[in-house]
């Protein structure tokens, strides 16, 4: 199975293309992304914050509530059909969360593997820290997902996203 990410640009074609079961939001818009027509309101996420690693003055930092409610929709996706992310860009947030998820649903698998098939997926992938760094504490991974992520550097320089996908192996 896979996941997906695009940009919000591409959201309406990719949701078409994908038909996906599960739809996260990571954005700080208003009005809200609506969710597609043919998906119950409870398959799709919404995360609001902005895409910012440490405090800013009238911005909503990624917190651990983001993530565990992430990991919730993770863990109650049945996988019978893909999941699609997107962020503003497809850039930050959106990789960032498909890293954590790909990392939480494959708990044996290395950090380091996850990340450089991030990389190879999309050139352009620049994983939002803070959400990475709180995931990791979250899922034990005792700083590796962090190191993964630092040593497949910053993503290539982009105004947005290419749509990706990650695939998950089978369940451990």
């Amino acid at each position: 199975m896979y996941i997906h990410v695009c940009p919000l640009s591409k959201l309406e074609r990719t949701v078409t293309n994908v038909n996906p079961a599960r739809l996260v939001s990571l954005v700080r818009l208003v009005p809200e992304v609506p969710s597609p027509p043919n998906m119950a309101a409870e398959h799709h996420l919404r995360l609001p914050f902005h895409d910012i690693a440490e405090p800013r003055e009238g911005y909503v930092m990624p917190g651990t509530d983001h993530v565990e409610r992430l990991l919730a929709f993770a863990n109650s996706w049945d996988r019978s059909a893909p999941m699609l992310l997107h962020c503003f860009a497809g850039i930050s947030r959106s990789t960032a969360a498909a890293y954590v998820i790909a990392c939480a649903l494959q708990p044996r698998r290395s950090e380091a593997e996850i990340a450089d098939e991030l990389r190879h997926a999309s050139p352009t992938a620049t994983p939002n820290p803070r959400l990475v760094a709180i995931a990791d504490a979250m899922l034990m991974r005792d700083g590796r997902m962090n190191a993964a992520i630092i040593a497949i550097g910053r993503g290539a320089e982009a105004a947005e996203g290419v749509p990706f996908k990650l695939k998950l192996l089978a369940e451990e």
